[in-house]
């Protein structure tokens, strides 16, 4: 029997008009979107917000967290 949770995630693009709107609720600055990990990434924030299914997930405690970048 197949696991179909083993088969990889197809990658989805995200509309440039949706990843203008929105920002971190951290930081109110823009996000990027890093479409091999499904992730909209606030660097200065140190969290990169899941995109689940082509929807943007942006709730802070299902974040990754990482060392944010400094200026």
């Amino acid at each position: 029997m197949n696991d179909i949770s083993a088969a990889p995630k197809p990658i989805l693009e995200i509309d440039p008009r949706l990843l203008e709107a929105l920002v971190c609720p951290v930081t109110r600055r823009p996000l990027t979107y890093d479409k091999a990990a499904q992730e909209l990434v606030s660097p200065t924030a140190g969290l990169a917000f899941p995109v689940r299914s082509g929807v943007p997930i942006m709730l802070v405690d299902q974040a990754r967290k990482f060392e944010p970048q400094k200026n």
